[in-house]
């Protein structure tokens, strides 16, 4: 049997990954003419299942962001059919541990011109195995970035494109050099907008605040979960602009997203975040999140979709 991961979805077949390849010539690749979506899948060792985890929204926004950027896939590449082709692709790896997975929809056609109409878009599913991508008990340090995010009139911010990514890994970079763990990124006025890849939250007198989507936010699906829980668990939640210097003041702060899940932040600036360690409503909605993904409790079931402890004896293989 093949390696968790070993198995990738490319252009209507599923192969292996030292089999999947693309040409120099493609647009996606010399231009960044793409989008993608990152999908975490967890393994609940008791049930002896796999979830992955609001598949539904996340395909949804594949699609949308493909709209957005003029990507224009086959029209038999519809949402239930993606969410097919995931759901297979994870069970012909056999994961019986936590997993990622990254579906792009990209401009596959060779041309040298700079737009996005008229080229043929393709479509592939790569997966890893996937455990934490922060320490996420451990307290992060983080810094103000000197980059910005990119503006919602340069970039549109309510997609994922590839090419964009280089504003988060020069962000990130910037971080790591000067030795801390993530770097927030301020919008083009100096608000404070996500860090490099993943949306902010702060605590501030017990309540709830994140940056509002028109500060150039992408409108994370996590986040959409942390609000959630903070919901149910009766914290009161504000989606507003959030200034630099709030952070430094807050009680609390910390992040959300796919890979970085829930995870605090205990300095920013080389400052002390509150008492410098995970703070209470941090700790419980990170403890619910993960409760809630691993399908420990029956709440939110809707989050979970079930991936087939076998492959499916109608395959959900597609065309290009």
């Amino acid at each position: 049997m093949s390696n968790p991961g070993d198995i990738v979805y490319l252009e209507g077949q599923f192969m292996e990954r030292d089999r999947a390849r693309v040409p120099i010539t493609t647009h996606a690749f010399n231009y960044g003419t793409g989008c993608f979506e990152g999908i975490r899948a967890y393994w609940n060792a008791d049930k002896e299942q796999l979830y992955a985890i609001r598949l539904r929204e996340h395909v949804q926004r594949l699609l949308r962001s493909a709209r957005i950027l003029h990507l224009e896939p086959d029209s038999a590449l519809d949402a239930p059919r993606i969410e097919a082709v995931i759901l297979e692709l994870l069970a012909r790896n056999g994961y019986r541990q936590d997993a990622y997975v990254r579906p792009i929809l990209y401009k596959s056609g060779s041309s040298i011109k700079i737009t996005m109409t008229g080229i043929a878009t393709g479509f592939c599913v790569y997966t890893e195995p996937f455990g934490d991508y922060l320490d996420i008990h451990k307290g992060l340090s983080v810094m103000i970035s000197a980059w910005r995010r990119i503006d919602d009139n340069a970039v549109p911010a309510r997609a994922k494109p590839t090419g964009a990514y280089i504003n988060a890994a020069l962000a990130s970079d910037e971080a790591r050099a000067r030795g801390f763990d993530e770097a927030i990124l301020l919008t083009g006025d100096g608000h404070v907008a996500e860090a490099s890849s993943s949306n902010l939250f702060l605590v501030q007198d017990g309540v709830l605040i994140t940056p509002q989507a028109s500060d150039d936010v992408l409108v994370g699906i996590t986040r959409d979960c942390v609000l959630e829980i903070a919901r149910r668990q009766g914290a009161q939640v504000v989606e507003r602009r959030v200034d630099r210097s709030e952070l430094l003041a807050a009680d609390e702060v910390f992040l959300s997203g796919t890979g970085v899940q829930v995870a605090p932040i205990t300095s920013v600036d080389g400052r002390r975040v509150g008492d410098g360690i995970m703070g209470p409503m941090t700790s419980r909605i990170q403890q619910e999140y993960l409760r809630l993904v691993r399908g420990e409790t029956d709440a939110l079931a809707e989050w979970r979709t079930s991936v087939p402890q076998a492959v499916p004896t109608q395959q959900a293989t597609i065309g290009k």
